[in-house]
């Protein structure tokens, strides 16, 4: 790749990064709501942790913090039966998991982040999360879905004008 278009690539990142981060939202708040309606009794903040620990495993960001770390180690089944579910009970979420993943791998690759993004991609496909006939979005594209998603999640208001 050439030096324009690698440093015209490095400033999309941003808002593409920010494009993942709206589609995480709002998979975190739907699973949120799903886990504290389908297995009442627990502490409200349980379900916050939950879902932020089932989707960090998704996108293989898991938080460092020692109270995350101790959460996921404690609830690993749960976390595990979680992810197993996520294409039954997420099924609306498909198309934007599977944009946000890719664009979030591609993000980490023209930052030159290390980790096994690959296996992140393997891991959501094996989960049945990716959808492989679907083509990895142009930014875009991208962006422009990130705003149909998130104006019909109310995160977006009518009067901002479309990213990009």
């Amino acid at each position: 790749m050439a030096d324009k278009d690698k440093k015209m690539a490095r400033s999309f990142i941003p808002s593409l990064r920010e494009g993942v981060d709206l589609v995480r939202m709002i998979f975190f708040k739907q699973m949120r709501d799903y886990f504290s309606e389908s297995s009442p009794g627990e502490e409200p903040q349980f379900y916050g942790m939950l879902a932020a620990a089932v989707m960090n495993e998704l996108f293989g960001t898991p938080n460092p913090e020692d109270k995350f770390v101790a959460f996921a180690a404690c609830n690993r089944a749960r976390i595990d039966a979680e992810l197993a579910g996520l294409v039954t009970n997420f099924k609306e979420l498909r198309i934007p998991l599977t944009d946000a993943l890719r664009i979030h791998y591609l993000c980490n690759y023209q930052e030159g982040i290390d980790g096994d993004e690959a296996t992140v991609l393997g891991r959501a496909r094996d989960l049945g999360v990716l959808i492989e006939e679907r083509d990895v979005p142009l930014p875009k594209g991208f962006m422009e879905l990130v705003y149909r998603v998130g104006k019909a999640h109310g995160l977006i208001n009518e009067q901002e004008q479309a990213p990009i």
